[in-house]
């Protein structure tokens, strides 16, 4: 098949994000024949491109339009215009699963736990659940930590409300303040459409992370400190596959997770994030459809584990996205 990547310019800015070559190797060597194609912050070349050369397929990384993370649902409603086929969720699921607020009020709709949150904008409070100290607070509709520092964490109405009005200064956006759940993080790939499949658990572990520091996976926890240099926050941090869990633990993480992807009716692949507290409660906490396919990142370890390789697992997507256009 005729292959489109399409991926926003960030990707490419250096040092070049790995997962484009990495997918398009894997491309290849399943037969296809791959090409990029970038979004940037004017949409008219992409859909001149689109429109005039009609992929057989389009592999959708686009994460963002003109650097904004809340219209990445507009890039596959775009792709829907030009009636072309592409991998990942719908523009709906993408919406709801972009943002937290939304995701959680269907959440707690089919019954899956999460925890209890208020949402605020400029002094209007659009929700508020039965909140308890301490807080996490953070954009409801930015990815990859964006937003998220320890000052995220409050622990009474001062600090909320500085933290609220840095948010919004900042993003010009509401604010979600949710419980904030102690216990263990965890994270759950779901592979399929009809028959969802949960992928091995992945687990944050957290045993080298400052101890002064509330254990939460922040900006500085995944990028470094300033995205570049690598502090104490990112180097005690680890994704493993643990060997502790109970049988009956893991299913429930895994059926979580599978739940979750339902609800949100996403397609082909995301990651669920959960936390897990010492009495075995399972929180979900964030679902995040497309998520990063990098092969040493969570999710393709996670299909390795389950004998899925890097290559197999991106023939898996593809299989299943174009399954979807049989007519």
């Amino acid at each position: 098949m005729n292959v489109v990547l399409l991926h926003t310019k960030d990707a490419i800015e250096p040092p070049e994000d790995p997962v484009l070559g990495q997918i398009e190797a894997a491309l290849r060597a399943n037969g296809h024949e791959p090409r990029r194609v970038v979004v940037d912050s004017t949409i008219e070349p992409v859909v001149h491109t689109l429109a005039n050369d009609r992929p057989d397929l389009v592999f959708n990384l686009a994460e963002a339009f003109a650097g904004k993370s809340a219209l990445e649902s507009n890039i596959a409603a775009l792709l829907n215009l030009l009636d072309l086929r592409y991998t990942g969720s719908s523009p709906a699921g993408l919406l709801v699963a972009g943002d937290k607020t939304l995701s959680k009020k269907v959440l707690r709709f089919h019954g899956i736990r999460t925890p209890e949150f208020a949402t605020v904008y400029r002094g209007s409070v659009d929700w508020a659940g039965d909140v308890h100290f301490p807080l996490i607070v953070k954009p409801p509709q930015e990815d990859a930590s964006l937003g998220i520092t320890q000052k995220s964490i409050v622990r009474d109405v001062k600090e909320l409300l500085e933290k609220i009005h840095e948010l919004q200064t900042e993003y010009q956006s509401p604010a979600l303040a949710e419980e904030f759940i102690e216990g263990r993080e965890f994270y759950v790939g779901v592979l399929g459409n009809v028959n969802a499949k949960a992928l091995p658990v992945v687990e944050l572990d957290f045993s080298k992370y400052p101890p002064d520091r509330p254990r939460i996976a922040s900006w500085a926890a995944k990028w470094g400190d300033d995205g570049d240099a690598r502090g104490a926050e990112f180097e005690g941090t680890e994704s493993i596959f643990p060997d502790d869990l109970p049988d009956d633990l893991r299913e429930r993480m895994q059926k979580a997770a599978v739940a979750a992807f339902n609800a949100l009716r996403l397609r082909d692949y995301a990651r669920v994030d959960l936390r897990v507290t010492d009495a075995g409660e399972v929180y979900v906490i964030e679902v995040n459809p497309n998520c990063y396919l990098e092969a040493k990142g969570e999710f393709a370890r996670a299909a390795e584990r389950d004998a899925l390789t890097y290559d197999a697992l991106i023939a898996q997507i593809v299989e299943r996205a174009a399954a979807r256009y049989a007519r």
